[in-house]
């Protein structure tokens, strides 16, 4: 998400949360959206760059966020069972 700007951040990152939280089984807040969202994105884009793909766009940076949020979700899950 590099040529975008913090509005952009933060609407892909609520959206992306939505959305790994919809499709995990969670009941998050607004807030704890954004948050999962913008860390997914994060761990998306580096694991789209590792894997050689180049996502660009709203739709691109949405997949690979809500894709690294869904991988957060999972990891974190694993922690607390613990």
């Amino acid at each position: 998400m590099g040529g975008m700007g913090i509005l952009a951040w933060i609407v892909i990152g609520i959206v992306a949360g939505w959305l790994a939280e919809q499709i995990m089984g969670r009941n998050h807040g607004l807030i704890t959206n954004l948050i999962v969202g913008i860390v997914g994105a994060l761990i998306g884009g580096f694991l789209a760059n590792a894997l050689g793909f180049a996502w660009g766009g709203w739709i691109g940076s949405t997949i690979v966020a809500t894709i690294g949020a869904i991988v957060l979700l999972f990891l974190l899950g694993l922690i607390k069972r613990r």
